[in-house]
């Protein structure tokens, strides 16, 4: 297969400064030299993005960056897309809005089916990720630490890709037939991603992966015709070709299956006969009938519900070897970036043995074979093996990174010449109330506050008491849907509301230069959120704003707490004493406010008219109880938002 050979290369107006030129040429002569593991200390605010980007520029490599959490993921997303419009820049995350794994609790005797709602969205760039690194050197991909789960064999994804010309010999049958085998579904009624559907002599296709519709005309069991448009409803134009990509990335199909299906029936009548030895009849009939279930499946349409549990027999592996994960489709000289590494590397270290307590009761009851163990995450040291060149990058990384990095490059003058916040201690006494008369100093400014909780319950009981004190507030958890992420953040930057309220959602990586204060509840509750690299994180938010504040309440200075402030007044003299030196006025910069990942999906309904404001919200309150049985929080959240809409204004009507 030919591969496209493009150069990566940046279009920004900005140039290095600060400590970032350094940085750039240690990191990028690292790679140069083969090191295999180098660090860049980067605090807040100091560019590391950019950074990033230039090393990826002047080494030239395929790149995976791997972040730890998805609202990350999609700021890393839009900058790089934003500093290689020309490239490929792509975005692989979990696809799931809501995902309930398949469990047995021995305990109860409770069987918890697998359950999940697919953001089509998401599975979309997640094949144009995958298609893109087969297909172009010019590659970026930004990814969660779900790229380290099973994926499927990245050999059968491109046999199964066809490919088609006009005057290729093809009926409409085996266009049919080939398009089943790579899992589009038809609907001649509704056109929609992963499916296709025929009108007189042409089919139309809506590629997985891309935002295309193809057209094959077939005469005669001839193609005499092709064309393209930009889906759902675009002008199509004439095509060279037509690129099909398989629409999921697990799939029984070419010759060999046939013999994965003996070995699946062989495994299963080793296990049955195994329960039976255990005098486990239940759990040997079991087995049987949902083995055979997902085998009759599999030889009719190539695919099953849970046909990842099958991946081991599909793929050919030995037992316990590593599954195919998106770091096999990468060539072998592919560069590796772990942003936020303090928390990336632990993740990465921890997915497989949660992965293995949830599996093994399904084994151990007759509701999947053992084979389904290697439907996994990759161990820690089986990632070790399929990577290349790594540069960790953290604001304050790990033991770890900094143990095993040949070298580490340090950015702590910022390209802005911007200096660390300021930090105060107060008391928790009337803390809420003292807290709300910062923030409106801020608000009168124009600049926004960030307001840091302990749980999700406070985060939320908190924005809804300062929106009962007029001020706009909005929380953002981990119950919030992934698109909606970076649209909740852009409006904090517009100025649609004035604080937002969090937990550790609100630590790494967040680019928000409006924000001057930081408000830290519960600043001595010693622990995870509360430990030295979290304060540092937390205060690193107020560091792209001249007039940074961080205000802990708090009754104790805790030992985490002291050394965060003296880490934090530490490179505050640094960047200080360059400033002075240099004859330097620091400056903040404004970025653009970008959404290209933002919340299609979102509920609105408008406010009615005022006579009928009681019903309606008795209406929306029976709603929000019911989204909170059914276990539809994110749902709930913005019910309970309209709720609150409503109160607000029958007290401004009233007053």
């Amino acid at each position: 297969m030919k591969i496209e050979n493009c150069k990566l290369k940046i279009i920004s107006e900005f140039q290095p400064r600060g400590d970032q030129p350094q940085a750039i040429t240690k990191l990028s002569q690292g790679i140069k030299a083969g090191f295999e593991f180098q660090t860049l200390l980067g605090v807040t605010g100091s560019g590391k993005t950019y950074t990033m980007a230039k090393v990826i520029e002047k080494t030239n490599k395929p790149t995976l960056v791997i972040s730890p959490n998805k609202t990350l993921a999609a700021q890393l997303y839009e900058e790089f897309k934003g500093f290689f419009p020309n490239n490929q820049v792509s975005y692989f995350v979990s696809y799931y809005d809501y995902y309930q794994p398949e469990a047995y609790i021995p305990a109860t005797d409770t069987y918890i089916e697998k359950d999940s709602m697919v953001n089509q969205e998401i599975d979309r760039l997640r094949h144009e990720a995958v298609q893109g690194v087969l297909s172009r050197r010019d590659t970026i991909i930004v990814a969660s630490v779900s790229c380290i789960y099973n994926l499927g064999k990245p050999e059968t994804y491109l046999r199964e890709r066809l490919i088609l010309k006009v005057g290729d010999t093809m009926s409409f049958e085996q266009l049919f037939g080939r398009l089943l085998d790579l899992q589009y579904e038809r609907n001649d009624y509704e056109l929609a991603c992963g499916r296709f559907r025929k009108r007189m002599n042409f089919v139309d296709v809506w590629l997985a992966g891309a935002k295309t519709i193809n057209r094959i005309e077939i005469v005669n069991g001839k193609i005499i015709g092709l064309a393209e448009c930009e889906a759902p409803f675009g002008n199509f134009i004439p095509a060279a070709e037509a690129d099909l990509w398989p629409a999921k990335f697990w799939m029984a199909g070419g010759d060999k299956v046939n013999e994965a299906i003996e070995n699946i029936k062989k495994e299963m009548e080793a296990q049955t006969a195994y329960f039976k030895k255990q005098d486990k009849l239940v759990e040997a009939e079991r087995i049987r009938r949902r083995t055979e279930y997902d085998i009759s499946l599999i030889k009719e349409t190539g695919w099953c519900h849970g046909i990842e549990n099958y991946s081991r027999h599909l793929d050919f592996r030995e037992p316990d070897s590593a599954p195919y994960t998106l770091l096999d489709y990468f060539p072998k000289d592919y560069l590796l970036m772990i942003d936020e590494s303090h928390i990336t590397v632990p993740q990465i270290r921890g997915m497989q043995a949660g992965d293995f307590a949830r599996e093994q009761p399904l084994i151990n009851y007759g509701f999947r074979l053992p084979s389904a163990i290697d439907n996994r995450p990759l161990k820690y040291s089986e990632f070790l093996k399929k990577i290349n060149q790594t540069v960790f990058v953290s604001a304050t990384p790990g033991d770890y990174e900094k143990k095993t990095s040949k070298q580490i490059a340090e950015q702590i003058v910022r390209p802005t010449y911007l200096l660390d916040p300021q930090i105060e201690i107060r008391a928790t006494e009337n803390q809420i109330d003292n807290a709300i008369k910062e923030i409106e100093a801020r608000k009168k400014l124009g600049q926004r506050t960030l307001c840091l909780t302990i749980t999700k319950r406070l985060s939320e009981a908190l924005a809804d008491h300062l929106k009962q004190r007029r001020i706009k507030a909005e929380y953002l958890h981990s119950e919030i849907k992934t698109l909606a992420r970076p649209k909740i953040l852009a409006d904090l930057r517009k100025g649609k509301f004035d604080v937002l309220v969090g937990i550790n959602l609100l630590r790494e990586g967040l680019d928000l230069p409006e924000v001057s204060l930081i408000i830290i509840f519960d600043a001595d509750k010693e622990g995870f959120l509360r430990d030295e690299t979290s304060l540092v994180q937390i205060m690193g938010r107020a560091s792209r704003h001249p007039d940074g504040l961080v205000v802990m309440y708090a009754d104790n200075i805790t030992g985490s707490m002291r050394r965060a402030m003296e880490e934090t007044d530490r490179r505050r003299k640094i960047q200080d004493n360059y400033n002075k030196k240099q004859g330097i006025n620091p400056q903040i910069i404004y970025k653009e406010i970008k959404e290209t990942l933002s919340a299609r999906d979102k509920i609105e309904e408008k406010m009615p008219n005022d006579e009928f404001i009681k019903e309606y919200q008795k209406e929306l309150t029976a709603k929000l109880d019911l989204a909170r049985r059914n276990l539809q929080f994110e749902k709930a959240a913005q019910i309970r938002a309209q709720i609150q809409e409503i109160k607000l204004k029958t007290k401004d009507n009233s007053q």
